[in-house]
């Protein structure tokens, strides 16, 4: 079968010919119908042999992936042959008190047990077969379009994990900042329209994304340089209620303590390097900071639903398997409007 590998450090990855996996006692295999692109794959190609986290290369990549089940292994109960799911990605241990709850992405045992997430340390949806560790990772699609909606368990998943612990500040009259209207911002701006009363402010560098922003129902969308005065000027000189940096520069996270109001929440999504200080006049008094990481198996059935709903949907540009290389290329430029997705053939 065809899959997406990192093979070389420093090169980009490569399509190849590789062995199609056969499900063992447990496991599940899938045919793969959509693997989307994130960024974080680009900061794991920046790695060099000294830094890489998971041992040695290849790896194939795809940390977003939808498809049919296509095989069992023995043992496995609760899905079918020709049943249409997506993969939840941070997979954990699956027996401690964390996992237990659905929260498998902050599992105190994974790492140490060598469990990693697909794509990120173990074969990946870049393929047209992916081979799934347990059927609890599966969750139904439904009617919803995989290459529409496969995003959605990471792009969604992780943005939606920051808002919903957030809900409790976004009352009537407060301001929720989106920094970075990419692939999860744009869909970050649907969320908080949906779920809250707040008033959200997108920002972006580009005009296009700010124009999407717009169209996707951010009632402000502002350039970065404007956007400390225009959140000001809404809020009276309290700030927001909400930051989502979703881009994580050392400009972003400036922006984001410098907006925040007392008692905020500033959740820090993107790596790009930034960090935002917590001390004596280096942000509100009050504030919280977070970097969350993904979300839990049950928030990713929410987010589903809200998709279903039409509560959200995602811009996307469709890639060949052949293709996919030119799609992270594309990525690494920052010409890709919303998220790309990777059909295989």
């Amino acid at each position: 079968m065809k899959a997406l590998q990192y093979r070389t450090f420093g090169q980009w990855p490569e399509v190849v010919e590789v062995e199609r996996p056969r499900p063992g006692p447990g496991q599940v295999l899938l045919r793969v119908t959509a693997a989307g692109v994130c960024h974080s794959d680009l900061g794991l190609l920046a790695r060099d042999a000294d830094t890489y986290p998971y041992g040695s290369l290849p790896l194939t990549l795809g940390h977003e992936g939808a498809g049919v089940v296509a095989e069992i292994g023995a043992g496995v109960a609760g899905v079918r042959v020709g049943e249409p799911v997506v993969v939840y990605g941070p997979w954990g241990c699956g027996r401690c008190r964390v996992c237990a709850t659905g929260a498998e992405n902050h599992c105190p045992f994974a790492a140490g047990l060598g469990i990693r997430a697909p794509g990120l340390g173990s074969a990946g949806s870049m393929a047209e077969y992916q081979l799934v560790n347990d059927a609890r990772h599966l969750v139904p699609l439904g009617d919803l379009d995989p290459v529409r909606h496969v995003c959605l368990t990471d792009a969604g998943l992780t943005p939606y994990h920051a808002i919903r612990q957030s809900l409790p500040r976004l009352l009537p009259g407060s301001i929720a900042v989106v920094v970075g209207v990419g692939g999860l911002g744009h869909v970050a701006v649907q969320m908080l329209r949906a779920l809250c009363p707040a008033t959200v402010v997108a920002v972006d560098i580009d005009d296009d994304r700010l124009a999407l922003a717009r169209g996707l129902g951010a009632q402000h969308a502002v350039r970065g340089e404007d956007a400390a005065e225009l959140v000001a000027g809404l809020s009276r000189g309290t700030g927001a209620a909400m930051v989502l940096d979703l881009v994580g520069s050392p400009a972003t996270t400036d922006l984001a303590a410098r907006v925040a109001a007392r008692g905020a929440d500033v959740s820090v999504i993107g790596v790009g390097g930034g960090a935002v200080p917590v001390g004596y006049r280096t942000i509100a008094f009050d504030a919280s900071v977070r970097f969350p990481y993904w979300g839990s198996r049950p928030e990713l059935f929410e987010v589903l639903e809200m998709a279903a709903a039409g509560q959200i949907r995602v811009e996307v540009e469709t890639y060949s398997l052949d293709e996919a290389p030119v799609a992270y290329r594309r990525l690494a430029e920052g010409s890709v409007r919303g998220r790309a997705v990777v059909v295989p053939d």
